[in-house]
């Protein structure tokens, strides 16, 4: 994941600021401002390209079992609860760079006025240089604005960028521990993610060709998911409850 660090510049005095402009800058600070996060990115698998697992000494070497990493990690009732966390705080970034985008379009209109009225043939010198000396002022407060957007932006990326990693290695590691278990006691001597892919040019599958015997990914997402807590439906379990009730509907009908 990459985190782009944002230059801080300095809003320059416009000369001529015309009426779009407060709409543009609050326009532009949203695009500069958006959190570009990925929650646990589905290139977790470039992490585990293929488990390997060494058994017990007298496991038959040509003894290989199969899992589907990928279907395991996304329907682990751990990864979605961490989805649903990270989801809930990037809602609430939003929300605040939001308000700030807001102020910082405000501030800017409020220049736009201070510009103009400075400008006023109307008015002596001296009214004209405390009203420059006012733009001035807002000006600076539109410069302290923007630096704290950027600032909060980056730190929210950070951070929540540190958070998925930990997610993501908590959630792999429990998966692989339960993964070496099973192989040991079942005498596998190996255990190969299916779904891994290559770094060639034409990222194809590690795996060309499987017969799906010795498969052990419904085995292993039913322990994962057996401590789900109360309350949270564990994957795919409902699902197979309602294609199960649409096919008694339909044997009823018969």
């Amino acid at each position: 994941m990459r985190f782009p660090l944002r230059t801080v510049q300095t809003p320059a005095v416009p000369a001529g600021f015309n009426s779009a402009s407060a709409t543009n800058a609050r326009s532009n600070l949203l695009t500069r401002m958006k959190t570009n996060l990925h929650i646990l990115p589905r290139a977790f698998l470039a992490l585990t390209a293929a488990v390997l697992l060494t058994a017990a000494a007298q496991v038959d070497t040509n003894r290989i079992a199969i899992i589907d990493l990928k279907r395991v990690f996304e329907n682990y009732w751990l990864t979605k609860q961490a989805n649903a966390q990270l989801e809930e705080q990037k809602a609430d970034i939003k929300k605040k760079t939001q308000a700030m985008a807001d102020d910082y379009a405000k501030a800017n209109q409020e220049y736009k006025k201070l510009m103009d009225s400075a400008n006023d043939q109307a008015v002596s010198g001296d009214e004209k240089d405390k009203r420059k000396s006012a733009a001035e002022k807002k000006l600076l407060e539109i410069k302290e604005i923007e630096q704290t957007a950027n600032l909060y932006q980056r730190n929210s990326e950070e951070n929540l960028g540190l958070q998925v990693h930990r997610h993501q290695g908590k959630i792999l590691q429990n998966i692989r521990d339960l993964i070496e278990a099973k192989a040991k006691a079942e005498g596998y001597a190996m255990v190969i993610d299916v779904t891994a892919q290559s770094f060639n040019e034409l990222h194809s599958p590690v795996v060309l060709y499987s017969s799906g015997q010795n498969d052990i990914t419904e085995d292993i997402l039913s322990n994962l998911n057996a401590g789900a807590p109360a309350g949270l439906q564990k994957p795919e379990e409902g699902k197979q409850k309602s294609g199960d009730k649409k096919d008694e509907k339909k044997q009823g009908r018969k």
